[in-house]
C-alpha cells in the first residue's frame, strides 16, 4: 500500500489524530540496540516508560534483553502480570501503601530497586517481610545531571552501607543516568564509590547506566554491568537532535489532519496538546512535518497544533493528512489507550498502551 493509500485508509478506520507505529522499525531498533550492547559488552536492560506495553517488552526480552527497567510500581505490576521478570524499578519508592505493593509484586517476580536516601531504605525491609526473600536495591548516584541521585561519593557509600545492614535488603550496587558529556566525571565517581563499598565488604553487582542519548557513549565507562534505554525503541525529535537516530529510525508517527487554512502562511492541524504534548524539549516548536519539514507547529491549544508555513514552498491544503514526529514520544504514548499499529506498509491492528496512567 502506499503511503497515500495509507493515510486514507488509517483516516477512515481510525480518524485523526492518529497515533501509529510501524512494527517493522520498532523490530529493527530492538535489534540494533540488542547488537549495541552485546558489542559493549553490557546487559541490555530497555526502560519501558516509552512503548508502556507488555507486547513489546516481551519483544524485547527475546531478542536478548536480560530485564526491564520501569518508572513506577504500577508500571511494574502490568509487566510481571504479563509475565516479565527480573524488573528493575528506577525510582524512590515512599509510604506504606507502595511498600505494601512492592512486596506483593517482590512475592511473584524478581524485582530490584533504586534509593537515594536513608527514608527511603528505612521503608524497604518490609516490603523484604511481606514477600518473604530479600530484596536487592542499587544507590542512584547523580554524576552531573542534577536530578535524583546522590550527590557525593560519601553519600554513595553511607547509603550502601545503611542498605546492607538492614534485614532483608542486600546492597546490589550502583544506578547513573550520567550526563552525555560527563563521561570522565561519571567514571571518577564510580571508581571512587567501587573503591569504598569494597573497603567496607561489599560488592556491587550491577552498575546501571541509562539513556537512548548515551547510545553513543556505550562501553565508554568500565566498571557498568548493564544500559536502561527507552526512547531508541520509537525515537523521536528529541533523538534526531541527539545525533542518534534518524528519520527512517522513528517508529512512532502521528498521523493528524490540516482542517484549517485562513491565510496563506498559516494553518491548523487537529493535533494539539492532548495529542503531541506541550514538552518541546528544548527544541523549537512541537514536532516534525514529515510532509512539510520546513512547516512550524508554532504553538498548541489542546486541540489545534498552529502551523506556520512561513517557510515553506510547499504547503499543505485543507484535508490533507501528514504524519509529525512528535519532540517527546514518551509523553505522546501516555495520552492514548492504543497505537494502531503498521507493518509491511499495511494496517494490522492496533496495540494497548497498557501500563498508561501508571502515576503511583
Amino acid at each position: 500500500m502506499s503511503i497515500e493509500n495509507l493515510k486514507a485508509e488509517i483516516a477512515r478506520q481510525f480518524g485523526t489524530p492518529a497515533v501509529v507505529i510501524d512494527l517493522d522499525v520498532v523490530e529493527r531498533n530492538i535489534a540494533r540496540l540488542q547488537a549495541l550492547c552485546d558489542a559493549a559488552g553490557v546487559a541490555n536492560r530497555p526502560h519501558i516508560k516509552t512503548h508502556k506495553s507488555p507486547v513489546i517488552a516481551a519483544m524485547q526480552r527475546d531478542a536478548g534483553a536480560r530485564g526491564i527497567t520501569c518508572q513506577k510500581l504500577g508500571e511494574a505490576e502490568v509487566m510481571a502480570e504479563a509475565g516479565l521478570d527480573d524488573i528493575l524499578i528506577s525510582y524512590n519508592l515512599l509510604g506504606e501503601h507502595k511498600i505494601g505493593r512492592l512486596g506483593a509484586l517482590l512475592s511473584k517476580a524478581k524485582v530490584t530497586v533504586a534509593a537515594d536516601n536513608p527514608t527511603v531504605v528505612e521503608g524497604l525491609p518490609r516490603a523484604a517481610e511481606i514477600a518473604g526473600r530479600d530484596l536487592d536495591v542499587v544507590v542512584e548516584c547523580d554524576t552531573g545531571r542534577k536530578r535524583a541521585g546522590v550527590a557525593t561519593v560519601a553519600q554513595a557509600v553511607a547509603l550502601a552501607k545503611d542498605i546492607a545492614s538492614r534485614p532483608g535488603l542486600s546492597f546490589a550496587g550502583f544506578m547513573l543516568y550520567p550526563p552525555e558529556s560527563a563521561m570522565a566525571e561519571t567514571q571518577a565517581f564510580l571508581n571512587e564509590a567501587t573503591a569504598g563499598v569494597r573497603e567496607a565488604g561489599l560488592q556491587p553487582r550491577i552498575v546501571s547506566s541509562g539513556g537512548t542519548p548515551n547510545l553513543n557513549n556505550l562501553g565508554r565507562i568500565d566498571g557498568v554491568t548493564e544500559h536502561r534505554a527507552g526512547t531508541y525503541v520509537f525515537n523521536d525529535r528529541m533523538m534526531l537532535a541527539a545525533g542518534v537516530a534518524g528519520l527512517s529510525d522513528c517508529a512512532l508517527t502521528v498521523y493528524a489532519t490540516v482542517v484549517s487554512r485562513a491565510e496563506a502562511d498559516r494553518g491548523i492541524l487537529d493535533s494539539g496538546s492532548k495529542t503531541l504534548t506541550s514538552d518541546t524539549g528544548g527544541l523549537d516548536g512541537h514536532g516534525l512535518i514529515v510532509e512539510h519539514p520546513q512547516a512550524k507547529i508554532a504553538r498548541f491549544a489542546e486541540e489545534h497544533g498552529f502551523l506556520d508555513l512561513s517557510a515553506c514552498n510547499d504547503r499543505p491544503k485543507v484535508g490533507d493528512i501528514v504524519r509529525v514526529i512528535p519532540n517527546h514520544v514518551c509523553v505522546v504514548v501516555n495520552m492514548v489507550d492504543r497505537l494502531v499499529t503498521v507493518q509491511g506498509g499495511e494496517i494490522v491492528g492496533e496495540l494497548p498502551v497498557a501500563a498508561r496512567g501508571r502515576l503511583v
